[in-house]
Parts: C-alpha cells; sequence; structure tokens
C-alpha cells in the first residue's frame, strides 16, 4: 500500500519552529497615528484640569507635565492656552451635537411634525446623558468643564459658536409643540432648562448631602427618568399665548 504524504496544516513559519510573529512583522505606527495619539493624550489631561481649575487656573506647563512630556511640546501643537482650551471645548461638542441633532431630527420625522414639548426634551436630554453615564470618566471631565465655563462670558461665546444650531433645533421643535405659546417663555424655559442640565453635569455632590445620601449626584440614570418629564409641566405651566398672534 503506498503512502500518502500529509502537507501540514501549520503556516510555513510555524512549520519551520520560527516564531509567528516572524511570518507577519508588525507594522510600525505612522507619524500621523503617533502624533494624533499625543494629541488625544495632551487633550485629555488639558480637559481633565480645565474641568477641575478652570482656564485662568491652569497653564501649559501644568498640561506637559501631566501628560509626561517637555512643555515646549505643547508650544509645538499650541501657540497659547486659549488655543488649547477651545480644542478641548470643540473636540467633544461635535459628537454631542452631532448625536443631538440626528434625535431631534428623527423624533420630528416620527411626529410628522407633531412633536410633543417631552419628547423634544427626550431627544434633546436624554441623548446628551446617556454619553455621559456611558461615556467613561472622560466624557463625565467635559460635562464639569462645560457646567464650568458656561456661566463665564468667554465660556457663553464658546457655547454661541458651538452649541447654537442644535439649540435653535430645539426650540424649533417647542414652536411645533407649543403653538400658542410666547416666544418669548419658550426661551425662557430653555434657558431653565439648560440651567438644570449644567448643574447636573457640574457633579458637585451638593444633592447628595442634602438628601442624606437619598440622591447622587452622579446617578445620571435618575436624572434622566425625571429632568424631561420635569422640564415639561415647566414649559405648560409658564406659557402664555402670544398677543401678537392673535392680532
Amino acid at each position: 500500500m503506498a503512502v500518502v504524504k500529509q502537507k501540514s496544516e501549520l503556516p510555513p513559519s510555524k512549520a519551520r519552529g520560527e516564531p509567528a510573529d516572524a511570518a507577519k512583522p508588525r507594522r510600525s505606527r505612522t507619524k500621523v497615528e503617533q502624533r494624533a495619539d499625543k494629541m488625544e493624550q495632551i487633550l485629555d489631561a488639558a480637559e481633565y484640569l480645565f474641568s477641575i481649575h478652570g482656564l485662568y487656573g491652569v497653564t501649559l506647563k501644568d498640561v506637559a507635565q501631566r501628560v509626561g512630556v517637555h512643555h515646549t511640546l505643547l508650544n509645538y501643537y499650541f501657540t497659547d492656552k486659549k488655543k488649547l482650551f477651545d480644542a478641548v471645548i470643540a473636540r467633544r461638542a461635535e459628537v454631542t451635537i452631532q448625536l443631538r441633532m440626528q434625535a431631534l431630527d428623527d423624533y420630528d420625522a416620527a411626529t410628522k411634525g407633531k412633536p410633543t414639548v417631552e419628547g423634544a426634551l427626550r431627544a434633546f436630554l436624554d441623548t446628551d446623558l446617556d454619553l455621559y453615564s456611558q461615556g467613561g470618566e472622560n466624557w463625565k471631565n467635559y460635562g464639569a468643564l462645560g457646567a464650568q465655563v458656561s456661566n463665564t462670558p468667554y465660556g457663553a461665546e464658546l457655547f454661541d459658536l458651538h452649541f447654537d444650531p442644535v439649540v435653535l433645533r430645539l426650540i424649533d421643535l417647542l414652536k411645533k409643540a407649543l403653538p400658542g405659546c410666547a416666544e418669548a417663555d419658550i426661551f425662557w424655559g430653555y434657558h431653565f432648562v439648560t440651567g438644570s442640565l449644567m448643574l447636573t453635569l457640574a457633579r458637585t455632590g451638593r444633592i447628595n448631602r442634602l438628601s442624606g445620601g437619598l440622591c447622587d449626584s452622579d446617578d445620571f440614570e435618575a436624572v434622566k427618568d425625571r429632568m424631561a418629564t420635569f422640564m415639561a409641566a415647566g414649559f405648560m405651566s409658564i406659557c402664555k399665548p402670544d398677543a401678537d398672534a392673535s392680532l
């Protein structure tokens, strides 16, 4: 009987007893990839420090020390501290704006242009709260930073620049949901909504102490369960017919 020789099923490198990695050498990262990784480290470090100390309590040298690089590297990427601060705000703003705008558009389409106040608020608020509750500590740092800078003139300018389009999209839905409401009341209602959201994102722990531990300022799910419903009732309460619209 002829003996049939079976071919080895092992790759040539293993058949020869060579290490598996020898067949496919590991690709070294490109300079572009290295630069992108370093930039993320810098932005994460700056985000954390700014969220605690604010724009004026942090230096480029502080950020460099947290990253573990010489401060001249920070000057290579950013000519001054404000440019770094702007980049920190812009990085995650793009993400949250895109998600909320999509949620508002989807809700508008699903309701065929007949939204409710609570439904519009849920599309706006819940989408954002999910990011902070599920996105990890970096997103929570960003939330705390946003809460802090929103109460400063420079921070308000950045919020105008980045967030006005998505806020005005929400206002558009609220006007559809409250066709007889005075426009000023809708804007005041949003003012109260954003104040509540910023206090939530600040995670100060005050509600923990006030409630004797019954509530937790890190419990974004508890906030999500209640905020839109509470705020919708507020809109319905303050909404008054627009006198001009009846003329």
